[in-house]
C-alpha cells in the first residue's frame, strides 16, 4: 500500500521559563563568596573551606555555562540548524557535570594530603564564613527551585547549591568540632564528605545529561507509555518508528508511523493527536506519518 508522507502535525509549546535574573544574581553572589573562603580558607589554613570555595567556583563556571547555553538556545532556527541552537543546554549540563566530577578528584587529592600532613585551623574563622555561605546559597537555591523539574540546566544549578549550603552547614559543623576538639583531621574529613556529596550530585546529572547527548529518551518520559497511548488512537491498528529524542533540556520531539486502514483521517485527528501528547507527556513537537497498511521500508523486520 502506499504510504501517506504528507500528513504531519507539529506541535510547539511554550518557551522556557526565562530564568536569566536568577543566573545572574546567582553568579554575582556565588563569585564574590567564592573570593572572601578562598581568602579566609588561606588565612585559617582550612582545607574544607578551601575545598568549599572550589566546589562554588565550580558552581558559578557552571551557572556561566548554562546562562550562556539558554541564550543561545533562544537563537531562531536556520537552514543549517533548522532546530536552532536548542542543544546547547544539553551540552552546557553535560559540561557541568564533567566540571563537578573533575572538582571532587581535586578536592579530594588535596584533603588526602591534609590528612598526611596536618596543620592548624582557626575554627571560629571557619564557622563564621561557612555560615554566611548557607546563606548566599540558599538564596540562589531558591531563586531556582520553581523550574527544578522542567530544565536540566536549571536543576543542576538548583541541585549545585542545595548542595553547596549543606555542605557550608557540615563546615560550621566541622569548625565547632575542631573549637572543641582540637582534632584537626575533622577539617580534611569534612573535605571528603564534602566531595563525596559533588560525587553523588555529577554523577546524576552526567547521567541524565549524557542519555540527552545521546538522544536517548529522557527519564521524565515512558516510551511505552507513549506507544500505549498511540496504539489506543482511533482507527489506529499499529504503530512502528516510533521515535523519542530531546531537542533541548526542556523541550522533546517525537515521530511515528500510525497505521490506519480506513486511510487519513483528517487535520483535526492530526492536531489532536499532537495537543493530547504535548498535554499528558509533555512532547512539545510531535510529528506523525499516517499509513493505510501493507509493508513500510521503514519499519522494522521484527516489527510486523
Amino acid at each position: 500500500m502506499a504510504h501517506s508522507h504528507s500528513h504531519h502535525s507539529h506541535s510547539h509549546g511554550p518557551g522556557r521559563k526565562d530564568f536569566g535574573w536568577a543566573f545572574a544574581v546567582g553568579i554575582a553572589l556565588n563569585l564574590g563568596f567564592v573570593g572572601v573562603e578562598a581568602a579566609y580558607g588561606l588565612i585559617s589554613h582550612s582545607m574544607a573551606l578551601l575545598a568549599d570555595a572550589g566546589h562554588n567556583l565550580a558552581d558559578v563556571l557552571g551557572l556561566a555555562t548554562a546562562w550562556a547555553a539558554a541564550i543561545l538556545s533562544k537563537r531562531p532556527p536556520t537552514k543549517r540548524f533548522s532546530y536552532g541552537l536548542r542543544a546547547s543546554s544539553i551540552l552546557a549540563a553535560l559540561a557541568n557535570s564533567i566540571v563537578l566530577i573533575v572538582a571532587v578528584a581535586l578536592i579530594a587529592y588535596h584533603a588526602i594530603v591534609r590528612l598526611i600532613i596536618p596543620d592548624i585551623v582557626a575554627g571560629k574563622t571557619v564557622m563564621i564564613v561557612a555560615a554566611i555561605g548557607i546563606v548566599i546559597n540558599a538564596l540562589t537555591a531558591l531563586m531556582f527551585a520553581r523550574g527544578r523539574r522542567s530544565d536540566l540546566n536549571v536543576r543542576g544549578a538548583y541541585l549545585h547549591m542545595v548542595t553547596d549550603a549543606l555542605v557550608s552547614a557540615g563546615v560550621v559543623v566541622a569548625g565547632i568540632a575542631i573549637q572543641l576538639t582540637g582534632w584537626l583531621w575533622i577539617d580534611p574529613v569534612t573535605s571528603l564528605v564534602v566531595a563525596a556529596l559533588i560525587f553523588l550530585v555529577g554523577t546524576d546529572l552526567l547521567r541524565d545529561s549524557v542519555t540527552m547527548a545521546l538522544a536517548g529518551v529522557p527519564g521524565s518520559i515512558d516510551p511505552n507509555d507513549v506507544e500505549a497511548h498511540l496504539v489506543g488512537l482511533p482507527g489506529v491498528a499499529r504503530i512502528h518508528d516510533l521515535h523519542i529524542w530531546p531537542m533541548s533540556t526542556t523541550e522533546f520531539a517525537l515521530t511515528a508511523h500510525l497505521v490506519i486502514p480506513a486511510g487519513f483521517p483528517g487535520d483535526k485527528f492530526l492536531a489532536d493527536c499532537a495537543h493530547a501528547i504535548e498535554h499528558r507527556f509533555g512532547i512539545t513537537h510531535s510529528t506523525l506519518q499516517i499509513e493505510i497498511g501493507g509493508d513500510c521500508e521503514l519499519e522494522p523486520i521484527e516489527r510486523v
